[in-house]
């Protein structure tokens, strides 16, 4: 069906007469005639009659008219849905038991006014292109990644530097350590089945494994976090990276351990991405938000890749 022609008989219905309506819709009176005839035609129905007062429906029309009215409410909040500055706030949080998801969760409980769509793109290519089309109006990643760089027109903030712990089971050796030292990882096995070579994560790793000598190992399948902690649990040789900013609920039983780590201490660099010219009305806000909110960086010597560093914080708007 026509929504054009429909928005027309709306019209037509709404001001009883042909030319009203096409003054309204910036039409000829021919044009919006052409219209109604070419939704009857569609119909198989007459949907007006011509009075000498104007137009009237008939009783098909009366009929349609609801429906006609609710098509048109459809096709606005449609509109909206994707239009930028009317649709809500569209952020890729990676995953949404991840850190990210929890920096979002902040903000709207900061500003619950502004709308969010939160979305989970998986990879830093296909989340840099989301930006950079208008996809969506920001993400967070770790950047930029050894032999990338980000296009022209995309801006960098770091947000959080995410501390890392060491994730064991209650029979590991290291489970009544008050902390370890990431010289003490050398050797020791650290499952992560869900660190899949080519994304931001797998590079972090595999940095952080080059200086430290821990052995990454992401044999598979990844079953996801309660899986993984299963595992983690019974086994007194496998360890596993976590933070305390990971959303989950600890399995009852299994006395798992979160042992902190230092000299130093290993963090995972998250940052948020946008365009420089996206005008978005949140996307300000919310990285004002989290400018303002970032936590500070853990007492002592820190480690994170040297691809990861980020130019200071500015403080203008993203759309300066």
């Amino acid at each position: 069906m026509d929504l054009k022609a429909v928005r027309a008989f709306v019209a037509i219905a709404d001001s009883g007469q042909f030319q009203k309506a096409a003054v309204d819709l910036a039409l000829t009176q021919q044009a919006v005639s052409k219209r109604i005839a070419t939704l009857e035609k569609d119909l198989g129905v007459r949907l007006l009659v011509r009075t000498p007062r104007g137009a009237e429906l008939t009783i098909d029309g009366q009929a349609l008219l609801p429906h006609a009215r609710v098509l048109l409410q459809a096709e606005e909040r449609a509109t909206a849905a994707v239009r930028p500055g009317d649709r809500a706030l569209r952020v890729d949080v990676v995953g949404r038991r991840a850190a990210p998801g929890g920096l979002v969760q902040h903000f709207h409980r900061a500003h619950p006014e502004i709308a969010l769509d939160v979305v989970t793109l998986f990879d830093v290519d296909t989340a840099v292109a989301a930006v950079r089309d208008g996809a969506v109006d920001a993400t967070f990643r770790a950047v930029t990644m050894p032999g990338q760089r980000l296009p022209d027109g995309i801006t960098a903030t770091a947000v959080l530097d995410e501390p890392l712990r060491l994730c064991v089971g209650p029979g590991h050796p290291f489970a009544r350590a008050d902390s370890v030292t990431t010289a003490q990882l050398a050797g020791h096995r650290i499952w992560m089945p869900g660190n899949v070579p080519g994304t931001e994560w797998h590079a972090y790793y595999e940095a952080l494994a080059a200086e430290f000598g821990p052995v990454i190992d992401t044999i598979g399948p990844n079953f996801g976090l309660e899986a993984l902690l299963d595992t983690i649990a019974g086994s007194p040789t496998v360890a596993t990276f976590l933070s305390e900013r990971t959303p989950h609920v600890w399995p009852v039983g299994h006395d798992l351990r979160l042992v902190p780590l230092r000299d130093p201490v290993p963090v995972y660099p998250h940052s948020l991405l946008w365009r420089t010219d996206n005008a978005h009305p949140g996307l300000a806000a919310l990285r004002d938000h989290l400018v303002a909110t970032r936590p500070r960086p853990p007492e002592g010597e820190f480690w994170r890749p040297s691809w990861a560093q980020l130019p200071p914080t500015r403080a203008a708007s993203p759309s300066a």
